[in-house]
């Protein structure tokens, strides 16, 4: 099977002929992998370690590390701050000041960037040519409804928003969520095979906000999105990525027209679990401890990792095997390669784990 053939296979509720892989890394972790692997970019290094999904992303979240300088405003209007790590191995960036900032803001003056700028879908057009063919195409379109207003306004802000000045949130997120709209239209005429959706809500044992305040304010506006995603090609995969506890509202997300759950943090939420009252309605695509297992174990505790997350997830398919987020730049070469190597005798169908 070609990459592409295996990942969608797998988002069809079937068993390919191995289980689909994928490895989120940081800056830091890309560079040290392409050293490793010789390749000359980071799709060639993906394509070399056997990855089957290829990820462009453009929109708000793309903002993280679109500038080399200590400090930098977006096309939004965001000005990010660059914060070194303590041991000097590399940053991270943080919002320094948000555009729409402050209790009387208004929105009327306020403007996106162009969702038909040309030039931020240059990645995923140079993927598509290289890669459209063999791999699983992946457009990201992260922050669309929730994340992106908060960027824009502060989270405290927002937060008092959504209870104190409704108005505003539904109007501010309309605007973020048109942008996105119209991106993931753009990315979905280029030829991606699925899109990335989703905004940050769970925390590391509950929700950032509850339950009901997320389908008022949330679940609407991504039953309207994906629908447009979806009556603009029927065969588009729908993914969301939703970081920490969210198991309240995956029935919520399967209603809306999700396909694919990501990142599925095992700190969180039970992937056995899950897999076991979601997995007929829903594919996940994660579920490796990056928070504890990767960076601090040792090479046998991540393969016993990489081991239990495919006899939990990978049965019947449904399952992309990854990490539960960015593997971080502490996280010691020899824990990826056994990322790799555990893959590599855990991950063919029939599965023997």
């Amino acid at each position: 099977m070609t990459a592409k053939e295996r990942v969608a296979a797998a988002l069809s509720h079937r068993e390919p002929d191995r289980v689909p892989l994928d490895l989120w890394i940081t800056p830091e972790i890309e560079k040290l992998l392409m050293r490793e692997t010789g390749a000359g970019d980071p799709f060639d290094m993906r394509v070399n370690l056997g990855h089957d999904c290829l990820m462009s992303i453009a929109g708000i979240v793309a903002s993280f590390y679109m500038s080399e300088e200590p400090e930098y405003t977006d096309p939004w209007g965001i000005t990010w701050r660059r914060v070194p790590f303590a041991d000097g191995n590399g940053h991270y960036t943080e919002i320094a000041s948000h555009p729409l900032g402050g209790k009387d803001k208004k929105l009327l003056s306020y403007r996106t960037p162009d969702p038909e700028e040309p030039g931020q879908y240059d990645g995923l057009k140079d993927l598509i040519e290289r890669h459209g063919k063999s791999h699983y195409i992946v457009g990201g379109i992260l922050g669309s409804v929730f994340e992106g207003p908060w960027y824009l306004r502060g989270m405290e802000q927002f937060l008092q928003d959504l209870l104190l000045n409704k108005d505003y949130a539904n109007q501010l997120m309309d605007l973020v969520m048109d942008f996105h709209l119209k991106a993931g239209l753009k990315m979905i005429d280029m030829g991606c095979d699925m899109l990335l959706a989703g905004d940050d809500v769970g925390t590391q044992d509950r929700m950032l906000i509850s339950p009901a305040m997320w389908k008022e304010f949330v679940k609407p506006r991504y039953a309207s999105l994906f629908q447009e995603y979806k009556n603009a090609n029927p065969k588009i995969k729908i993914a969301t990525h939703i970081c920490g506890f969210v198991e309240p509202i995956i029935s919520d997300l399967i209603d809306v027209g999700v396909d694919v759950l990501n990142p599925v943090q095992p700190l969180a939420m039970d992937p056995g679990k899950l897999k076991r009252r979601f997995g007929k309605n829903i594919s996940f695509w994660g579920g490796v401890d990056d928070q504890k297992v990767l960076p601090f174990g040792n090479p046998q505790e991540v393969k016993e990792e990489v081991r239990l997350r495919i006899s939990q997830l990978a049965p019947g398919g449904s399952y992309i095997l990854c990490s539960s987020h960015n593997v971080q730049p502490t996280t010691p070469l020899d824990n990826i390669k056994a990322f790799y190597n555990a893959y590599n005798k855990y991950g063919s169908y029939p599965l023997n784990v």
